[in-house]
């Protein structure tokens, strides 16, 4: 008689990890991959530019190597965009040896999607087997906001692929306590600080977790060994803080969000703190604890499931939590290296402190932000229903099997509901999902066929309705600042290119664009193609100012000009001064003053600067405006006055 602790054989040291499948087993990985490739890649190029804001900062990069380094938005290098530049080194070196279109841009969002559904496989694989792996890759592959963010152009896509590759090189690192896996871990997260900053090290206290817990040597070693992966990690992030720290501020970009000019600011205030308590910083907050779907709804433990969030991330969000709990419990009583055990610190560490983090912040923050949970969600499903698997013989083994799967039918279900779209999938999933738990319940050790069967049925059921989802995702395109994941219309809070009939706010656009991107706009109005003709005809460093970065993206992607921001991305930027608006006009370096514009769209302080109301009020005193399509438009090098 075996106690209901008792763990199976396959928890044992000699059988965690599991030989490389042979040969003829390596197709079903390709398989995966061609397909999540094939999700990812299709029909690409209708989104446009996606967000043209970080579109137009690759466009920079292509054209100036200090705009590539610094991530500015224009090439001539006025200001950078509000994030520091690595996804920007991706874009901008994509286009410049591609060309500047939409294409080019998107589709390393979407290789970078298929390398993170390729190092979960690869982490997971190594101690739970192909098998689960493969459906810890799908998993994630099919996660709607997963969709959405490998084909479109923010950095988040980038930041889930440095964290994944950190879970892989941890994983390694575990094993035999490694430092030197452990370090080419803190340079990963490195990356990912200047990818998106503070939000990479949400995953740290997972990371360090498994290694102090589990790592098969002694306790000083692994603190020695967590040291040394902490100073990598501040080398390979503080290079580029100690470069533009040591860089003439007079010779480089204003550094957008923040209120000094220095990356410090910025990731304290307007991409740190601010995010996190609002109210802080450069525009930092805002919008976060107020019901505005676009800003992830009011903060709570509940955020992740509500309106904005839960289409996004949560379809498997139940599974997850129940499959980690059950982990944890089963192997309470495990010696201190289990790997079951330390597989679900690591990847549950990853999943609570960045979910109750997301939930309860007060700044700004978007529902695409989620897709950084989707490798914990779908690592923490794959694992947990792996191990309950093997304890099947058992009653409550079966019992919590068949709870993750209801739990996913019945959320999948509300879910579907909610969004008000295909009810035949809800309620056909809800009834399949439901019969599948019930059959869990029924013993199975000595029918292998039914056990097969009633798997399959548990995987189909409890992803029907999120891979629907995700696949029509894929299916729209999607554009704007504030992108989200579903059929055209649904999901809550898509973000529509100005111009093309959806609101910035509003829901996603299935109005397809061009190659080349879809059509521009200053504050929702559609540029011309006189105004258009216009800037591309100016000889002069910036062929135009306008007051917010959508506006000057816009432009600078329609004519392939480098067009000032003022006021950066919130308009609350004090760049350019007044002074130094004078001083570029007097030099020649700007040919157009446009009015209008406005803020970037992205929930700041809002606004326009000081600096940019008084540089308005100058140039209407100074110089004769002239309307050109609908715009009013000043020319700076024709001044009525002295």
């Amino acid at each position: 008689m075996t106690t209901l602790m008792e763990r199976p054989r396959v928890a044992s040291p000699r059988h965690e990890a599991p030989p490389s499948p042979p040969r003829s087993r390596r197709w079903p990985v390709l398989v995966l991959l061609a397909a999540t490739a094939a999700l990812y890649l299709w029909d690409l190029s209708a989104s446009g530019w996606g967000n043209s804001f970080y579109a137009a900062a690759a466009q920079a990069g292509a054209k100036s190597w200090k705009a590539l380094l610094f991530g500015s938005l224009d090439a001539g290098n006025a200001i950078t965009v509000d994030k520091p530049p690595a996804a920007m080194w991706v874009m901008g070196l994509s286009a410049r040896i591609f060309g500047v279109n939409s294409w080019s841009i998107l589709a390393p969002q979407a290789l970078i999607g298929v390398a993170s559904v390729y190092l979960l496989y690869l982490t997971v694989k190594r101690w739970f087997g192909q098998n689960t792996a493969l459906l810890a890759g799908a998993a994630l592959a099919l996660t709607p906001v997963a969709v959405l963010m490998f084909r479109f152009d923010n950095p988040d896509a980038l930041l889930v692929l440095l964290m994944t590759a950190g879970a892989y090189t941890t994983t390694r690192a575990v094993e035999k306590a490694s430092w030197r896996w452990l370090a080419l871990t803190g340079v990963l997260l490195g990356f990912g600080f200047l990818t998106k900053m503070m939000q990479a090290f949400l995953v740290l206290p997972g990371f360090a977790l498994i290694y102090l817990v589990a790592a098969p040597t002694g306790l000083g070693k692994r603190i020695r060994d967590l040291l040394i992966a902490g100073l990598a990690l501040i080398v390979s992030a503080g290079w580029y803080v100690a470069l533009v720290s040591l860089w003439p501020a007079s010779s480089r970009p204003y550094i957008a969000g923040s209120t000094n000019n220095t990356l410090w600011e910025l990731a304290l205030g307007y991409n740190g703190l601010g995010r996190i308590f609002g109210g802080s910083g450069n525009g930092g907050g805002g919008g976060g604890g107020s019901q505005n779907t676009g800003f992830g709804g009011a903060t709570g433990i509940g955020r992740l499931f509500g309106t904005a969030m839960g289409t996004e991330i949560s379809w498997l969000l139940p599974a997850a939590l129940i499959g980690m709990v059950a982990v944890l419990a089963i192997t309470f009583t495990a010696r201190r290296t289990d790997r079951a055990r330390a597989a679900v610190l690591m990847w549950g560490g990853w999943l609570l402190v960045t979910g109750l983090t997301f939930s309860y912040m007060s700044g700004t923050i978007h529902p695409y932000y989620t897709v950084a949970l989707a490798p914990a969600i779908a690592a923490l499903v794959a694992i947990g229903g792996r191990v309950l698997w093997l304890y099947r013989s058992r009653f409550w083994g079966r019992a919590v099997l068949a709870a993750m799967v209801l739990a996913t039918a019945v959320w999948g279900s509300v879910l579907i509901g909610r969004a008000d779209w295909l009810p035949a999938l809800r309620w056909a999933s809800l009834a399949l999902g439901v019969l599948t738990a019930l059959v869990l319940l029924a013993p199975t050790t000595r029918r292998t066929g039914f056990a097969m069967v009633a798997l399959v049925a548990a995987i189909l059921s409890a992803g029907a309705s999120g891979a629907a989802y995700a696949a029509s995702t894929a299916s729209v395109a999607h554009n704007g600042s504030i992108p989200s994941s579903g059929p055209s219309g649904q999901g809550g809070t898509g973000g529509g290119t100005p111009g093309n009939g959806a609101n910035r706010m509003g829901g996603s656009t299935s109005a397809s664009s061009s190659t080349q991107g879809g059509p521009g706009g200053m504050g929702g109005q559609t540029s011309s193609s006189a105004l258009t003709a216009l800037l591309k005809a100016s000889t002069t460093k910036w062929s135009a100012a306008i007051s917010g970065a959508t506006s000057a993206a816009e432009l600078e992607l329609d004519s392939g000009t480098s067009v000032i921001a003022l006021g950066g991305w919130n308009g609350s930027d004090p760049s350019p001064t007044l002074a130094e608006f004078q001083a570029y006009v007097k030099a020649g370096q700007i040919h157009y003053f446009i009015a209008g514009g406005g803020m970037g769209g992205g929930g700041g302080a809002g606004g326009s600067s000081t600096d940019s109301s008084q540089i308005a009020t100058w140039v209407a005193a100074h110089y004769k405006s002239t309307t050109v399509g609908n715009t009013t438009v000043y020319d700076l090098t024709q001044a009525t006055t002295s």
